[in-house]
């Protein structure tokens, strides 16, 4: 059984910080074996360790009451992350949503989301969006089948216009 809970950014933070390294190391991977431009990433953003490091100093942007960092459990594992951070006073954003590979199809992920979405109801979003990697077709199907849509990037993503063409970006309305 699956279960979410906030993360406790004391008590949790080598947990955060390596699912945030696996996160990013395969999503870099599959970048590069997909698209040619993981490593490219990498070289302008710097290593997944220096990635991981900044994330963790700036972690407090998913602290409620503006945001959300939840962990998935399984037999006291930690198996899966998201969080919600604020980005106006009626919007929320999904960030490094990932469940590992060997829990995926148990309802962490959809877990996950809808704790993610209840957090940006309490916070009063009226919007939440998200982008995600073109590759993570299972990561679409989750967020359709919850009613998030395509939208055309926003300002706010981190993604630079360069590889907007590799991301699919989404919206759901509260």
């Amino acid at each position: 059984m699956v279960s979410v809970r906030q993360a406790d950014f004391l008590k949790d933070r080598w947990v955060i910080g390596a699912l945030w390294h696996e996160y990013l190391t395969w999503a870099m991977d599959e970048i590069d074996t997909r698209y040619g431009i993981g490593h490219a990433m990498l070289d302008r953003m710097g290593t997944v360790d220096q990635v991981v490091r900044r994330n963790l100093e700036d972690m407090h942007e998913f602290a409620p009451p503006a945001g959300r960092l939840l962990l998935a459990e399984s037999d006291g594992e930690a198996v899966g992350i998201g969080c919600l951070k604020a980005i106006g006073e009626t919007t929320g954003e999904i960030k490094r949503m990932f469940v590992r590979p060997e829990a995926r199809r148990t309802g962490a992920g959809r877990r996950i989301l809808q704790g993610l979405l209840d957090g940006a109801r309490e916070f009063g979003h009226h919007r939440v969006l998200l982008d995600s990697v073109r590759f993570m077709t299972a990561a679409h199907a989750l967020y359709r089948s919850t009613g998030f849509t395509e939208i055309e990037p926003y300002p706010e993503s981190e993604v630079p216009p360069e590889l907007w063409k590799y991301w699919f970006f989404m919206q759901m309305e509260l």
